[in-house]
């Protein structure tokens, strides 16, 4: 019986790395790898150590020592159990160096660094690295939510996050934490303690509550991290117009800020909540609570060149202001495209009936103007309309062929007037007709100019750009042309002169008194929107352009409580119309979110996480799907969001297992034997399930 091949090989270690750290305190660390290799003969003299038996396992030790010196030439020190993890790897033969993954630094605190301590770990930091959205799959104790972690403090420590997001579901007391004693911190504190006790390893202990209450690090339980929310009753603008978003389903459609429809995709009411009226400089106003997410932009972000940030509502009360100007500026809408409506009316003739048209339905419908061009612009806009002079500055609309072959007939502008109920209107009861206020963008804007190119004008100062002024006594009129300049784009000031007290017009022999109050809307209008057609406006609002419309926030009110709900929609940045045009959104821009045991969600909780996601963001779930505490029949989210999104690009499944755990070595031993035991359960099912078919057979 011929004996195996034996080799001898000696490695010296550097002079400069001393014994004690590359043997361990006593030879503990030599007596771990002479236990990892039996059948290998290792001799220690001075700096030499000799290793003699199989050729494999002999060259797997110098491998090992050559690793070991590279770890301790970083500074580094090893103990038994990074002896074995390096042992561990090097026998899979991954093709990554052990050293590459203990030396690894993610992030330094107080002296102590967080490093990955096995192969699998590194791979789940890497992979957070390349992706966006990365799931850690493993049992307890293998460093799935401390190294996520890490990863959260070290992006904004590198600004390359703006906030921390963490948070998990408090599935134990169901997410109702009402019946449980104390403040709302000390009901949800248990669940988050291992979130705390992380934070605490990884940022000074000083700073933690000043982060916290500046919101650039929250911690909540998923129930409290989605209650970014609006009163039911809040209107949200779609393609039909205004509706409340406690009416929206799943699969309806909302404008986003690009004027554009964009698809709810998740609906979830979120109980009564106390809420804050938010208003703008412009009186634009809506509802939302105190962790409702806004973006803005302040004359920070403008100075470093950043587009804006996101912020809760809770965290500019109070601070609205800075040296006398408003801190807060939102985006504007651009201009909305409703579905386009087929309308009785050319929308530029309209705008000029209303503006200077008397369509009181007595007589013939005429109009009134010092300005030829726009009588012959509405002429041109009606067919077979001629606008005929009748003295001085009045016109009257003649149908050409209103009287032919002896009989009457109807002229077509009284008719449309009458089939949109503008028909016997005055000044003071004009309005839009619906069909022009929810139309394409070019009807609207056609109508905007034939009111301005009648009722409004340019308004210069010297040294500033143009403003545009408009006048009327319709307090409807006054608010449709509210809607058509925020639709557009636009921000528009409204103030009201009051009829009482007011001097009379006209002359001192023949005074006019004042029968309505006068309302007087200041408008600007994004570059680009053109808002007169009449070349004598054009021509000095050219001059000098109507500038960047802007709207700041005003003020912030507590205004009670409501019912709440909270919506995701499917646009690109987040961002859906409230009410009064405004932007808002309740996703999670230029954030780093964790969600931690996430096997407790249900497969909506982690649609709604999952779809908070926002620009500049990265997200990590962790979880152990064998530790499930949902309730009987609920699906777990971790589960089944494997399925869903499997082979999506950007989306990583990153998976631990019981070599991975860095507890005591213990903790391994134990989940080894619960998943031998589980195995063990549902061989017997499957046993019982085969044998019983053959039964029924």
């Amino acid at each position: 019986m011929s004996e195996s091949p034996s080799a001898q090989s000696k490695i010296v270690v550097p002079a400069s790395q001393p014994m004690v750290a590359v043997l361990g305190s006593g030879d503990e660390l030599l007596r771990v790898v002479e236990n990892a290799f039996p059948t290998t003969d290792i001799h220690v003299r001075g700096n030499e150590i000799t290793v003699s038996g199989e050729p494999t396992e002999v060259a797997l030790v110098e491998r090992l020592y050559d690793e070991v010196v590279t770890v301790l030439r970083t500074g580094q020190g090893l103990t038994s159990e990074s002896i074995e993890r390096v042992i561990a790897m090097l026998r899979s033969e991954t093709g990554e160096r052990p050293a590459e993954v203990l030396t690894l630094n993610i992030l330094s605190n107080r002296g102590r660094t967080i490093r990955p301590k096995t192969l699998n770990q590194k791979r789940y930091v890497d992979a957070i690295d390349r992706h966006t959205v990365v799931f850690g799959i493993g049992p307890a104790g293998t460093g799935k939510t401390y190294l996520a972690m890490a990863k959260a403090v070290q992006a904004l420590q590198g600004k390359q996050v703006n906030r921390i997001i963490l948070t998990r579901p408090a599935v134990e007391a169901g997410e109702r934490l009402g019946f449980l004693p104390g403040t709302l911190f000390e009901k949800i504190d248990p669940y988050l303690r291992p979130l705390y006790d992380a934070l605490h390893d990884m940022i000074d202990p000083e700073s933690i509550p000043r982060l916290m209450t500046a919101g650039t690090i929250e911690v909540a339980p998923l129930a409290y991290m989605r209650g970014r929310a609006q009163p039911v009753d809040t209107p949200v603008l779609t393609p039909e117009g205004y509706q409340p978003i406690g009416e929206l389903e799943v699969g309806d459609l909302v404008v986003g800020s690009d004027g554009m429809p964009t698809p709810v995709l998740g609906v979830f009411p979120q109980g009564r909540k106390p809420v804050y009226q938010v208003t703008t400089q412009d009186g634009g106003s809506t509802l939302a609570c105190g962790e409702h997410l806004w973006f803005v932009r302040t004359r920070d972000d403008q100075r470093h060149g950043h587009s804006g940030r996101v912020v809760q509502t809770q965290e500019m009360v109070g601070d609205l202001r800075r040296h006398h100007y408003r801190r807060f500026e939102l985006p504007l809408v651009n201009a909305v495209e409703f579905p386009p409506v087929e309308v009785p009316i050319d929308p530029y003739a309209l705008g000029l009936l209303l503006g200077d048209g008397c369509i009181t339905d007595r007589t013939t419908p005429s109009f009134s103007t010092n300005d030829p061009e726009l009588a012959a612009a509405l002429e041109a806009a009606l067919p077979g309309i001629e606008v005929r002079r009748k003295s001085g500055t009045d016109f009257v609309l003649r149908y050409r062929d209103g009287g032919r072959g002896g009989v009457i007939v109807s002229n077509p502008v009284s008719l449309a007037l009458r089939t949109l109920d503008l028909a016997g209107t005055r000044s003071s009861t004009k309005f839009v007709p619906p069909q022009y206020l929810l139309n394409s963008s070019a009807v609207r804007l056609a109508v905007l100019q034939g009111l301005l190119d009648t009722d409004g004008g340019p308004v210069v100062q010297a040294g500033r750009t143009c403003r545009v002024q408009y006048t009327t006594c319709s307090d409807m009129l006054r608010d449709d042309v509210i809607w058509l300049v925020r639709s557009l784009g636009g921000v528009v000031y409204s103030r009201t002169r009051l009829a009482e007290g007011r001097s009379p017009g006209g002359t001192a022999a023949r005074p006019v008194f004042h029968r309505c109050d006068a309302h007087v809307l200041d408008i600007r209008l994004p570059p680009g929107v053109a808002p007169f057609r009449l070349e004598r406006k054009k021509t000095l609002y050219d001059l000098t352009g109507g500038g960047r419309p802007m709207r700041m926030i005003e003020s912030i009110e507590p205004a009670g409580e409501a019912e709440c709900v909270c919506i995701s929609v499917g646009a690109a940045d987040s961002l859906y119309v409230t009410s009064d045009f405004l932007l808002t959104h309740n996703t999670l821009n230029d954030a780093f979110i964790i969600l931690d045991e996430a096997q407790n969600t249900s497969g909506e909780q982690m649609k709604m996480f999952l779809t908070r996601l926002g620009f500049g963001s990265k997200m990590v779930v962790t979880g152990d799907v064998t530790q499930v505490d949902l309730p009987s029949g609920t699906h777990s989210g971790l589960r089944i969001v494997q399925d869903i999104l499997d082979g999506i690009d950007d989306v990583h499944f990153s998976r631990l297992s019981s070599h991975d755990v860095v507890r005591h070595r213990l903790v391994t031993d134990i989940v080894d034997a619960y998943g031998r035991w589980d195995q063990a359960q549902q061989n017997n099912r499957d046993s019982r399930g085969s044998q019983g078919k053959r039964g029924r057979r």
